[in-house]
């Protein structure tokens, strides 16, 4: 048997993006000790899952453990996914395919946001706001994981107060949420894009800010979870768990 492993990114229409997350990608898989490793997307950028796992069959791979490098488990990840991966095993039913879990709710992820806002200058947790800004989704356990990540953060490291707001398609709106911090004085604001890399969606995040900072509110913005190595551990545990399932 020759096992491959698949990695599944996001996907952007920005190629800033897509560059970070075959980078943070292809840091992870030299961890991997897998002969074939390949990188796909789900959408807007090739290969596309089908042709990731048709690119590891090429490669002579009979076994593929395929990761979804996912933060949340939300309809990508449970549904749009697993949705590729039937029309691969319909093409190549010789070969054992099976599917990992995202990144989710984890203690590194919680100590990577505390590093994400450590970075600009904190000075005491006691006195911060941290917002955490999800992407959004139709899928409910995505504001509850969200949430769960906010609580333990807020009680690992003794944050004035952690919340959670998203882009789109849940609330509160991102907008609801910066609206409900203009009202805090003479504190931190630490906002954390709750997103792997860079990209169209935190460009909407600064434009956000910059229009809704009319009184001076020092909202501090900081960097995406991705290129983090807290994250990296993760991300190599989640794919050597699939492994050694598949094994």
């Amino acid at each position: 048997m020759v096992q491959a492993v698949l990695y599944v990114g996001h996907g952007s229409r920005s190629r800033a993006a897509i560059e970070e997350a075959v980078q943070f990608i292809n840091k992870c898989r030299g961890e991997i000790n897998v002969p074939i490793q390949e990188v796909c997307f789900l959408e807007l950028e090739a290969p596309h899952v089908v042709e990731g796992i048709a690119n590891c069959v090429d490669r002579g791979a009979t076994k593929i453990a395929i990761v979804p490098v996912f933060l949340l488990a939300a309809n990508h990840a449970k549904k749009d996914v697993p949705s590729k991966i039937e029309i691969g095993k319909a093409l190549y039913p010789q070969v054992d395919m099976t599917y990992g879990e995202v990144l989710g709710v984890h203690p590194k992820i919680i100590t990577s946001i505390y590093e994400r806002v450590a970075e600009q200058r904190l000075n005491n947790t006691s006195n911060a706001y941290v917002l955490l800004v999800g992407r959004g989704s139709s899928d409910l356990a995505v504001k509850r994981d969200l949430t769960t990540i906010a609580q333990r953060l807020q009680k690992e490291y003794l944050f004035h107060s952690v919340d959670v707001c998203f882009l789109y398609g849940m609330k509160p709106s991102f907008e609801e949420a910066l609206w409900k911090l203009r009202q805090v004085r003479d504190q931190q604001v630490y906002i954390v894009p709750y997103l792997l890399f860079t990209g169209i969606l935190k460009n909407r995040i600064k434009q956000k800010i910059k229009q809704q900072n009319v009184n001076g509110q020092p909202f501090i913005l900081c960097d995406s979870l991705g290129y983090n190595e807290q994250i990296k551990q993760v991300l190599v545990e989640r794919t050597n768990a699939l492994l050694y399932e598949s094994s």
